[in-house]
């Protein structure tokens, strides 16, 4: 992401310190069967915390996978309920979509089931509720002032980018969606990658080379 862009909106979470030990990945669109499990699992396998931006509509069909990864310790974020365009929509029709896939995740983020709660504890699933309502990505990263300035006030934290992997254009190659990320990478950086099925393609070549080389340089996957 272009610097004068960070600049021109400082308000926004483009990065962390780059004296951190830690880069934040970021998933995009789920949750959905054919992926989110996947990356669940490839996360699990380093140890690395993530944070996934969800899309209220597909809580709602797959509960149960936004369930694990309440579960398995990681981080959730708004993602509007219908992944709505905000150059395109109302500002009052977006903030509303917004407040419904809030909603939704509150719904189906407290209601655990039996194993989920023996797989984390209060003060995870407290913590967990406070992120769903704090963190917000615009989909498309579009997302007006207008729209921006009544988030905030409502207490939403807009978190966007320094890094695009790019993981969802399927015309580039898989090697290059890998160096979109590799050639970047940095202490304190967020990450954008999608657990949709557009993606899938390229994430499931990149992700697990990724989390190899981060382990490699020393650094951890934290969730935001």
């Amino acid at each position: 992401m272009p610097r004068f862009i960070q600049r021109l909106y400082p308000e926004r979470v483009w990065a962390f310190s780059r004296k951190e030990d830690a880069i934040y990945l970021t998933f995009d669109d789920g949750p959905i069967p054919e992926v989110t499990p996947w990356v669940l699992d490839e996360l699990k396998k380093y140890n690395a915390k993530a944070t996934f931006f969800c899309i209220g509509e597909n809580i709602k069909k797959h509960p149960e996978i936004f369930r694990r990864i309440l579960a398995e310790g990681h981080s959730v974020g708004n993602h509007t309920f219908n992944h709505l365009n905000g150059w395109q929509t109302k500002a009052s029709e977006y903030v509303e979509n917004v407040e419904k896939a809030g909603r939704q995740m509150m719904e189906d983020g407290s209601q655990m089931t039996e194993e989920g709660s023996r797989m984390i504890d209060n003060s995870k699933i407290v913590n967990h509720q406070s992120l769903i309502v704090n963190l917000f990505r615009p989909p498309y990263g579009k997302i007006t002032s207008k729209q921006s300035n009544i988030l905030q006030k409502k207490g939403f934290e807009i978190v966007m980018w320094d890094i695009l992997s790019y993981d969802f254009d399927t015309t580039i190659s898989e090697e290059k969606c890998l160096q979109n990320v590799l050639k970047n990478i940095k202490p304190g950086n967020v990450v954008v990658f999608h657990d949709s099925l557009k993606a899938e393609k390229n994430l499931r070549y990149v992700l697990p080379k990724v989390l190899e080389i981060i382990c490699d340089i020393n650094l951890s996957c934290k969730a935001i």
